[in-house]
Formats: structure tokens, C-alpha cells, sequence
């Protein structure tokens, strides 16, 4: 007996492309998932321990991350681990200058750097010392500002959802329906930099995996990224080295390479045109294999 079988899948085969603005660069996405290399100048890292906390080993780690191909450099000063509390701007200033610096000096750092802050003071600094995107987890919400200044620049700009703070984002009640949250989120983020001045070709939409989520939740948005795609402008997903992902396997943020890959390769399946990523030879990698069967 011949049985013939229907499948049913609502991953998207064909992302929509997008011409993004980050002053003097111009990313295509959509043909070819970006890598965003993190580098996080902080003592309390959730994931590499501080260990980039000293300007000359975090000025070498942005080569290496460049190195290792990936498109983006994302710098933060502050670490938005749970539990963690805010620190003031010169504090932040102090830990990602000497990084920025060294790397607008010599010779020309390769790709564009991404300032993560919600500090409008930070943010300025940053792009004054050659930074091109503002990543604010805030989604303007702390400092406003930063619309303005990133309307102004012509810089890109990355909009977060987050539910509550990093101090009490993992201690707040669930939400009840977290892809309806997102979709309000998205809708309120975009006006509010739009009205700020932001082109829609600066804009960058980050549903914030980990940020005040459960597990399933996170699973839930992973499995849904189509659905934040529909918004009209390109998706970022950071899921790297992420505590559901060790929960899932009973495994320490420093042995979730395998585990942070397999969501990597989900988001592109499911519509990211860009990943946020700690181990980015091995998931370059990941990514352009299953850029490979996406495009196909």
C-alpha cells in the first residue's frame, strides 16, 4: 500500500530582504544571515566571566571576533544579565571608550560596530568614535534621546523588547501571551522611533530572548519569528549561550555552543536575518549552512 504523506511547516523558505542604513555602511539582509559578534567590556558577563574586562584583551577579542567572520562587532559596557543592576554613564563610558578608540586608530576595522547602551551619553560618545548602530534593549524607553541622535547620525538602530528590567526581569509574573505582548511592543518601539526621526530603513527588530521570558516562551518565539518579520522590517535574534538552552541540556553557559547553534539555525529557518552570537567561528559556520537549505 502506497500512503502519501502532507507536511505541514511554518518556517519561512524566503525571508524578505532589506537594505539596512548604519551611516557610512549599507547591510543587505535576507540573502545571507549577518553575524553580530559579541564583546561585552563587563566584569559580570553571565557567560565569559569578565574575561574581555580589560580594554587590551577586549581590543584583541574584537580582531579575532572580525577574524572569524563575523559582520557586525556589538560592544556593551553593561551587562544586562539577570539579577544585574544599572551602572552610571561614566562608569559604562569608562569601560568601552578605551575599545573604540583603539579601534578608529591604526588601521580600519572591518566591519561596523554596534554600541550596546541605553544611555543617550554612551550612545553619542560611541558614534562620535565611529560606532554605527545603538542596540538599546530599551527600545528608547530610558533614554529617548538616543531616536534623535540615531535619526541624526543616520545610524541604525536596534529595538528590543524586554519585559521589566534586568533586575527583576526573571522575577516578574509571566506574561500571558507573550507573541501578542511582542506584537504591541513592535507597533509602540517603531512609532516611537519613527517619531524620533528614524528612517524604517535604520530599523532593527530584537524580540529579546531570555529578557523576562520563560523557556517556552522563548521556544514559542522562535518557532513565531515569521510572525515579528511581519512587521516590515529585518529581525536580530540573540539567543547565544541563553539559560534556557542550558536548562534544556543541563549544561554551563560556557558549554552551549551546540545548544545555541541549533537555535541559530531555527532562527534562520523561522525569518532572522541577523544573529547575536558569543562563539562566532562556530556559528558562522551554522549560519551558512542553513542559509544554504533556506535558499535553496
Amino acid at each position: 500500500m502506497i500512503r502519501s504523506y502532507r507536511f505541514a511547516m511554518s518556517a519561512s523558505n524566503s525571508r524578505r530582504k532589506f537594505t539596512l542604513r548604519a551611516r557610512d555602511w549599507t547591510l543587505n539582509l535576507g540573502e545571507r544571515t549577518l553575524v553580530m559578534g559579541i564583546l561585552n567590556a563587563t566584569p559580570d558577563s553571565f557567560s565569559d566571566k569578565g574575561r574581555y574586562y580589560a580594554p587590551q584583551e577586549a581590543i584583541d577579542r574584537a580582531w579575532q571576533i572580525a577574524e572569524e567572520g563575523a559582520d557586525i562587532l556589538d560592544i556593551g559596557g553593561e551587562s544586562t544579565r539577570p539579577g544585574s543592576q544599572r551602572i552610571s554613564a561614566e562608569e559604562e563610558l569608562r569601560r568601552v571608550m578605551p575599545i573604540l578608540e583603539a579601534l578608529a586608530a591604526g588601521r580600519k576595522y572591518p566591519i561596523p560596530i554596534s554600541i550596546d547602551t541605553s544611555k543617550l551619553a554612551v550612545a553619542k560618545a560611541s558614534l562620535e568614535c565611529g560606532a554605527a548602530i545603538i542596540n538599546d534593549i530599551t527600545s528608547l524607553q530610558k533614554d529617548p534621546g538616543i531616536g534623535s541622535l540615531a535619526a541624526g547620525q543616520d545610524a541604525a538602530l536596534v529595538l528590543m523588547h524586554m519585559r521589566g528590567e534586568p533586575s527583576n526581569m526573571q522575577t516578574i509574573a509571566p506574561s500571558k501571551d507573550i507573541l501578542a505582548d511582542i506584537d504591541i511592543w513592535a507597533k509602540e518601539a517603531v512609532a516611537r522611533a519613527q517619531n524620533s526621526g528614524v528612517s524604517s530603513e535604520n530599523i532593527v527588530l530584537d524580540p529579546g530572548i531570555g529578557f523576562g521570558k520563560t523557556a517556552a516562551q522563548n521556544l514559542e518565539i522562535l518557532r513565531n519569528l515569521d510572525r515579528l518579520a511581519a512587521a516590515g522590517f529585518p529581525v536580530l535574534v540573540g539567543t547565544s549561550r541563553k539559560s534556557f538552552i542550558g536548562a534544556l541540556l543541563k549544561k554551563a553557559a560556557g558549554e552551549l555552543v551546540l545548544g545555541t547553534g541549533a537555535t541559530v539555525a531555527a532562527s534562520i529557518i523561522y525569518g532572522a536575518h541577523i544573529v547575536r552570537v558569543h562563539d562566532v567561528a562556530a556559528i558562522r559556520q551554522v549560519a551558512d549552512v542553513t542559509d544554504a537549505i533556506v535558499n535553496a
